[in-house]
């Protein structure tokens, strides 16, 4: 584990867009059990998760359509919220960076480290906003 004062303007990075923090598996399964869509960020200290992933969904959050709730848990540090945030994504290798849409507790989407890492910052806002079209309701005026 890193020391946590290296990890907060990583943190912040999402928290600051507004994405809530789990760092305990109750604060998962709350997060995951309200109603509606719930995008899991699952953040990373590796550099896609820098320079791909936290900037992608910072951008996408710009989109007109967007989850319901927003939840975040960090990879390496937070590890018992992390393996119950990955143990909503039924049959898919755990991977950090990785960000999942979840619908009343069901994966419905979700975008691994191998597309992250393949992809620009812009790329992945741009797919994420795709998914958030197809997969949330709710509009921001």
């Amino acid at each position: 584990m890193y020391p946590e004062i290296m990890l907060i303007p990583m943190r912040e990075e999402l928290t600051k867009a507004g994405i809530q923090e789990a760092r305990t598996a109750a604060d998962v399964d709350a997060a995951i059990a309200q109603p509606g869509t719930t995008m899991v960020v699952v953040n990373s200290i590796c550099g896609c998760a820098a320079g791909k992933m936290r900037p992608g969904v910072r951008m996408a959050l710009q989109n007109g359509t967007k989850p319901d709730h927003m939840v975040t848990v960090f990879a390496g540090q937070d590890r018992e919220a992390t393996e119950r945030a990955r143990g909503y994504f039924a049959g898919q290798p755990p991977t950090s960076p990785a960000i999942a849409l979840m619908r009343d507790g069901q994966l419905i989407y979700l975008m691994q480290r191998s597309a992250i890492e393949s992809s620009t910052a812009p790329a992945i806002a741009q797919e994420l906003a795709r998914a958030f079209d197809a997969y949330c309701t709710t509009s921001v005026a």
